[in-house]
């Protein structure tokens, strides 16, 4: 059955990649959860999509200066146990991004954070930047890596992501067809689809039978896999 994973949390009334959001997404019965994670200044490791607040880098930032509702991805994971957390990590060399980490240290503090809070064995790591996915694989050969993509053609990356020993292909979802989950499933890959909110979608991806949804509308889309699951 294909899972459901709240993006950056159940975040209708939340706002997104919080605490509340987080919580939410768990009461409602999610299979997982997708949240973003970033590094400060001061090296500590929090959850938040984009690269600004306020026009402050929090790259830049200290932890103890950034806002309330900012989690550390200590609170966001024990806020999640019990769900599948895909961890993206924002390291890019996108002109908006502040800062790209090409050693692979930013990628080792991440597992080694999840080891040590042995929370890694429920976590799926993504990443626009496949070098940053690499280098996820180099130092952790046991760990789930998706590479995320939305501007590539995908069965070509798919034959990537298998060539690296990943574990995942997570693309936009107008990318996937039911040849690609063929593909995907010859090369023992799963395809986790993204952003996916209109009921019309999340059936079509239902229907090709991808792993996972990531999606806006979790409980919507829980709601559409349980009917399709009866035979509704």
């Amino acid at each position: 059955m294909t899972g459901v994973f709240a993006h950056r949390g159940a975040h209708l009334k939340e706002r997104d990649n919080t605490l509340g959001a987080f919580h939410d997404a768990v009461a409602l019965g999610v299979a997982g959860v997708e949240l973003d994670v970033r590094r400060t200044l001061d090296g500590v490791l929090v959850v938040h999509h984009d690269p600004s607040i306020d026009s402050v880098a929090l790259a830049h930032t200290r932890a103890k200066d950034l806002p309330d509702y900012v989690p550390t991805l200590d609170e966001a994971m024990d806020a999640l146990r019990g769900v599948t957390v895909n961890v993206e990590i924002k390291n890019s060399k996108d002109p908006n991004e502040p800062v790209y980490d090409e050693s692979g240290t930013f990628v080792r503090e991440v597992l080694d954070f999840l080891h040590g809070a042995e929370v890694a064995s429920s976590v799926i790591i993504s990443c626009f930047d496949l070098t940053t996915c690499a280098q996820v694989r180099d130092y952790d050969i046991d760990m789930r890596v998706g590479w995320l993509i939305w501007d590539v053609e995908a069965e070509s990356a798919l034959v990537e992501a298998h060539v690296l020993g990943l574990d995942a292909l997570n693309p936009y979802f107008t990318l996937v067809t039911p040849a690609t989950q063929r593909k995907a499933s010859e090369l023992g890959l799963e395809l986790n689809v993204w952003t996916v909110n209109a009921d019309d979608d999340i059936e079509a991806m239902l229907a090709i039978g991808v792993a996972n949804i990531i999606t806006d509308q979790p409980a919507r889309a829980l709601n559409l896999v349980t009917g399709r699951s009866a035979g509704i």
